[in-house]
């Protein structure tokens, strides 16, 4: 199917959602906590709740978009995303606050699961690696300037406004999908199943190798990226006194590497093939987590140098993702919603089990988090040696 050159651009547009959601309220923890009534590391609370509202919702978006089309689910789900995320910035509490951060992933999974299905709906191999890096070129701006804007906003004003832009990000995304975004899976070819045999093609999907291999390499990978999410706060505005805005900066080129990297990838696949490209990367950052636990038991006055491995990890995670993502959904052309939010769903449990775990053992120190990077990274490592080679 062809399709028009703007639209790697417009599917980027919307699935920075999640980006967005997550990363330009980070600089806010501490505020929120203050504001809220919050000890320090509780703010995790309300990222470990965003996560589980996505991976409760990415099933169901990929199962509403296989049977309905890519545009309906889309449109619904950036209206409660929209609502949602006003509501958290009405929040009175943090319980408040947690069960609206839910709610809002819970819709806007709609705009990173459907995407990727998207994607798969007019390419495969090669192809949809280009465009899945494509597509990321553009989400990945989000990363970059969201925690730069979350700084930037808590330097002048507080963190309700932070939510009240997310919302008006999703009411543009909603107008946009409604007036350009063509629909790109023909009525012939959607599924019309029942919950009983939904179930039943989950089950056919994650007993396939190749898919949960390549899904858990990815979900793994993303462990240890939601463990600096949670973490970082802490670390570099609490322990290590860095200003919101600068915060914000040094988030903001980690996420630039990660683009970087993601651009890159398509001409090493090319040349080395995508298993070799993957596995490099996995290594990578394994090497980079270990590095950074060893920075973080020794004790260092210095940030950047616990920046420094984060950085590499985030330049491997733009080799690892859209490799992982493409072996994940290769064989899965007659339900790629379904697949694209099977794998959605473990990996934003992986995430909100991290998010859980990084608040828990939150000591004032970098340790928690890069123990739980390094067994996100020792994890993808095992996953990949159990994969079946990419074409």
């Amino acid at each position: 199917m062809r399709f028009p050159p703007w639209l790697p651009a417009l599917l980027g547009f919307l699935t920075a959602v999640g980006p967005i959601s997550t990363d330009m309220y980070l600089p806010a923890f501490p505020a929120i906590e203050a504001s809220l009534g919050g000890h320090p590391g509780t703010a995790q609370i309300t990222l470990a709740a965003w996560f589980l509202g996505l991976a409760f919702g990415q099933i169901t978006q990929g199962t509403l978009s296989d049977r309905f089309g890519r545009r309906g689910p889309l449109i619904l789900g950036t209206a409660i995303y929209t609502v949602a995320s006003a509501g958290c910035a009405l929040a009175p509490d943090l319980l408040t606050l947690s069960l609206m951060r839910m709610l809002a992933a819970f819709g806007g999974s709609a705009s990173m699961v459907i995407p990727r299905a998207i994607v798969r709906d007019l390419a495969d191999g090669h192809a949809a690696a280009r465009m899945m890096s494509r597509l990321m070129l553009v989400m990945g701006v989000a990363p970059i300037l969201a925690p730069t804007l979350g700084g930037f906003v808590m330097d002048h004003a507080d963190w309700h406004a932070i939510f009240w832009i997310a919302a008006a990000y999703g009411g543009i995304c909603g107008v946009v999908v409604w007036r350009v975004l063509p629909e790109t899976l023909p009525e012939v070819h959607r599924v019309q199943l029942g919950p009983a045999a939904q179930l039943s093609r989950y089950s056919g999907i994650i007993r396939e190798r190749g898919f949960i291999t390549h899904a858990l390499i990815g979900g793994l990978a993303l462990f240890g990226l939601f463990a600096y999410l949670g973490g970082a706060p802490d670390v570099f505005i609490a322990q290590y006194h860095l200003s919101p805005a600068t915060f914000g900066m040094m988030f903001g080129l980690a996420a630039f590497g990660f683009i970087v990297a993601s651009q890159i990838n398509p001409k090493l696949v090319q040349r080395f093939g995508p298993s070799r490209v993957m596995r490099s990367a996995v290594a990578v950052y394994a090497v980079a987590t270990l590095f950074l636990v060893v920075v973080a038991f020794i004790g260092t006055s210095h940030w950047y140098l616990i920046a420094l491995p984060i950085l590499v990890s985030m330049i491997s995670m733009g080799f690892t993702t859209p490799n992982a993502t493409v072996g994940a959904l290769s064989r899965h052309a007659a339900h790629a919603g379904s697949a694209s939010a099977l794998m959605g769903t473990i990996q934003f449990c992986l995430g909100a089990a991290s998010g859980l775990l990084v608040g828990i053992a939150s000591d004032g120190t970098a340790r928690p988090m890069g123990i739980l990077m390094l067994l996100g990274a020792l994890g993808a490592a095992a996953a990949d040696l159990c994969r079946p080679k990419l074409k």
